[in-house]
């Protein structure tokens, strides 16, 4: 018996939320409240409106839609028959089972970090894609700094950095909403976050008509400001939509939001009443609530999912266009977006019975298979809109957003297929496919590495570069020029393991990750390894430098938001946050490789690097003083003083916590100035 389970589910329905309230210290309280409020509003169920004239073209084949409540159920009850739902209980068991490994195409995608008109005076965020712009918790336009918090929204005048100054907050409310990143531009500031509105909370609570078992009211919230006026912040729109914040994208005034909710089964199973579709708002259309009707939402035939994915688009400079509002039975796990298409991903397992299985090395006996395959759907995307454009399937599952690549109209996606501790022909397998405009196959390298996964990959132009990972590191050099028949050009075996690629130029390529040391059928990773290898001679690349910091226990974000990384090759720039553990001398006397060293750095590594010196360590920086470093014992925690980001503007590097942002010359790292953040 095979069952298919979905990767990223929620367990709970979301209805109707209001908009958070804020307090805007550089306005008053009436204005504040007049920009913050709208009222809870009856929601009307709609199909989502379109500016037709601006459309991209949807598929040739375009899929089924629910069409009713009682549709709705039926497709459900099919799902639970062959998955085993049992009222929220194969949710959490399919969310388990697939671990995270955290469209037509016109124009060519290319990787390397986005230019901004005048990228020399101050730094980008670190993107994948040229010209699609990702959101991120700290940012800068050359002048100002605009930093995220959990509970609010910072503009910073930045420069000149002598008289650094605070000039606005943007607070919310905890309870009610969460920033959890943004983008910014010469016009707007985009907040994006997780909207629990008390007064819609009270609101469902005291009306028994429209209580319903296991409802939450969490919402996605794009909100818009103008910030014409740096000090005084203006609300001009929000978007919303029902569910948990998957990922978004920019791409000039268009922006694009997905969204994950799930289906409430219990209450879907046993509410006498019709459990509404999701909801979503676009203020500039109006202040109501629109319900999605079940006539507007479709299912992808052979993958039907307990849940709803919503993805949204919107043009910034016309708010009279309405929002492109497009939702699905299924969810979404890894977004990955070129200039012109927008794909989700999302893994299914196939589970079939313990009877057929083999032996394992892990439990001696017979042992369920699980059968992964990544499912994904592309959509096109112009001037705000989307438009549905196709569905494909490869064996495996995704690492993250780089697995991915669209280039000269192909999609290329690497995964990882069994599981490693497996000992049969069910053994990890890592591999590469090539697909055509209509996202099918045509090129395929299978059976890479086996015995071991994924843990990085990047796509350079006809190259791509996979790291895997069980004792050492092999780095493969793959040659994707012929899309029907890639193949791996040469491969480099080396000790530890890179989490993040990331390219230098042409034939150079940087690794962040761990050093490890073998140990009998497995390896201990060790501190943080940073490596510059040579792909010149792509049949023989070459680990040309590389320094490792701290010890067992080192740890930086950049291992798994790539955006916390900064870099520049024309000013010979490597700097990111990083978290340093230290074996004492009598550990290191000892010898013992699965030792953990105890906390002594945090803060920002600063590298000068090039092609003749490596990895040179120009300094660090920190938020912590004496006092923070005597009150740390063998572990640090996720303080407010942790540096999180670090960026440029003109000669002047900024090291950006959520206490304070330190400015230190780009010459000397002398310090130059410090603002205090903190209220």
């Amino acid at each position: 018996m095979k069952k298919w389970m979905s990767g990223m589910l929620a367990g709970v329905i979301a209805i109707a939320a209001v908009p958070v309230w804020m307090s805007f210290e550089s306005l008053g309280e009436k204005e504040a409240a007049a920009s913050a409020k709208v009222a809870v509003a009856s929601a009307k169920e709609v199909a989502p409106a379109a500016d037709q004239s601006v459309l991209p073209k949807e598929s040739d084949q375009p899929l089924p839609v629910v069409g009713s409540y009682e549709k709705l159920k039926k497709l459900l009850k099919d799902y639970e028959k062959g998955h085993g739902i049992q009222y929220g209980v194969a949710v959490k068991e399919a969310m388990e089972a697939v671990p995270a490994m955290e469209g037509a195409p016109v124009l060519k995608a290319k990787t390397a970090a986005a230019p901004t008109p005048d990228s020399s005076s101050y730094s980008p965020t670190n993107v994948q894609v040229q010209g699609v712009d990702e959101a991120d918790i700290v940012k800068t336009d050359g002048t100002y700094l605009y930093q995220a918090t959990p509970e609010e929204v910072r503009i910073i005048r930045a420069k000149p950095a002598t008289s650094m100054e605070l000039v606005s907050r943007l607070s919310f409310s905890g309870d009610e909403f969460s920033p959890q990143d943004m983008y910014i531009d010469e016009k707007r500031l985009i907040v994006i976050g997780q909207s629990h509105p008390k007064a819609v909370r009270d609101h469902i609570i005291t009306n028994e008509k429209r209580f319903m078992h296991g409802h939450s009211n969490t919402m996605v919230q794009a909100l818009i400001y103008d910030i014409s006026d740096k000090h005084s912040p203006r609300l001009t729109r929000a978007l919303e939509a029902d569910g948990y914040y998957v990922s978004s994208r920019k791409i000039g005034s268009s922006f694009y939001l997905v969204t994950n909710k799930g289906i409430d089964w219990y209450a879907l199973s046993n509410q006498s009443q019709e459990v509404p579709g999701p909801r979503y708002r676009d203020t500039a259309q109006g202040d109501d609530y629109k319900t999605i009707g079940y006539s507007a939402i479709r299912y992808f035939p052979e993958a039907i999912q307990p849940g709803y994915l919503i993805v949204a688009g919107a043009n910034l400079d016309n708010p009279k266009q309405a929002a492109s509002i497009h939702t699905y039975l299924g969810s979404g796990e890894n977004v990955y977006a070129s200039p012109n298409n927008l794909y989700v991903a999302v893994t299914q397992q196939e589970v079939e019975s313990a009877g057929k299985a083999k032996k394992s090395l892990i439990a001696g006996g017979p042992v369920p298979i699980m059968k992964s395959e990544t499912s994904l759907y592309r959509f096109s995307m112009k001037n705000g809109n989307l438009a549905y454009t196709g569905k494909g399937t490869v064996p495996g599952r995704m690492l993250n957003q780089f697995s991915l690549d669209e280039h000269n109209g192909y999609l290329r996606i690497a995964t990882t297929t069994g599981d490693m501790w497996r000992t049969d022909e069910n053994t990890s397998k890592n591999n590469l496919y090539v697909l055509d405009s209509q996202l099918q196959a045509i090129g395929k390298l299978e059976g890479i590495a086996p015995g071991e996964r994924i843990y990085s990959v990047r796509f350079m132009g006809d190259r791509a570069y996979m790291v895997t990972f069980k004792q050492v590191d092999p780095l493969f050099v793959i040659d994707v020029k012929q899309p029907d028949s890639p193949k791996i050009l040469g491969a480099l075996k080396i000790p530890g393991y890179s989490d993040y690629l990331h390219p230098y130029d042409e034939n150079h390529i940087i690794g962040f990750g761990k050093d490890a040391v073998a140990d009998k059928e497995t390896a201990f990773y060790q501190g943080m390894k940073l490596a510059l290898f040579d792909v010149t001679d792509v049949s023989k690349p070459v680990e040309k430098f590389q320094t490792v910091i701290g010890d067992r226990g080192t740890d930086s974000e950049l291992l798994y938001d790539h955006k916390a990384l900064l870099f520049s090759k024309e000013k010979q720039l490597l700097a990111f946050p990083v978290s340093v553990h230290e074996l004492t001398a009598e550990q290191k006397a000892e010898k013992d490789i699965r030792a953990y060293g105890s906390f002594s750095f945090q803060g920002a590594y600063v590298y000068r690097l090039n092609e003749q010196d490596g990895f040179v360590l120009r300094g660090t920086i920190t938020h912590l003083n004496s006092d923070d470093m005597k009150k740390a014992g063998q572990d640090w925690y996720d303080s407010a003083k942790n540096v999180e980001r670090i960026v440029y503007i003109g000669d002047t590097l900024y090291t950006i916590s959520r206490d304070q942002v330190k400015a230190n010359s780009l010459q000397t790292l002398t310090e130059t100035n410090t603002l205090m953040l903190s209220k």
